[in-house]
């Protein structure tokens, strides 16, 4: 099965406040996306990550990506790029993207794009749980940010019922 996810921001605070995420600290944060992450999640799935994993120390992140199930493929977020790609493959990550993933008909990028192909959906995260703008067809643009998919990857069977309404 291959799932998608996007902006776990593993052990930042401070998103927390900025989306009005429910826990009381990062311990709580990380665990539960871990647990509902792992609820869906086998070791022969395969989870693309569209950006923003997390904050911290690399061991830090190494040891929290460790408890993830699943074959993980990173496409780097704005926040991601202060840790190189190989260094990422080190943590965890057994591909490492800069900018987009096609897909099948689904082009995959951490920021929504109007560069979306004819028959193509956009998956992206970055916007949290802001409404997508209007300058984007809902049609063909799927958000997959914890913030708006419960922290649980989502399976690809699964992508159309999150079409923003």
């Amino acid at each position: 099965m291959i799932y998608f996810i996007a902006d776990t921001h593993f052990n930042h605070s401070n998103i927390i406040k900025y989306c009005n995420r429910p826990f009381k600290n990062t311990y709580e944060m990380n665990e539960y996306i871990i647990q509902k992450w792992n609820s869906v999640v086998k070791n022969d799935d395969i989870v693309y990550h569209l950006g923003d994993v997390g904050y911290g120390a690399l061991q830090e992140i190494k040891e929290i990506l460790q408890r993830l199930n699943g074959t993980k493929i990173l496409l780097k977020g704005n926040h991601d790029f202060k840790i190189g790609t190989n260094t990422w493959k080190e943590l965890g990550f057994l591909e490492v993207y800069k900018k987009k993933i096609i897909l099948n008909n689904l082009l995959l990028t951490h920021a929504p794009t109007e560069e979306v192909g004819e028959n193509q959906i956009n998956i992206f995260g970055h916007i949290h749980d802001k409404t997508l703008d209007e300058r984007f067809n809902k049609d063909n643009h799927i958000c997959v940010s914890c913030d708006v998919v419960d922290y649980t990857p989502v399976s690809m069977n699964a992508l159309e019922r999150l079409k923003q309404k």
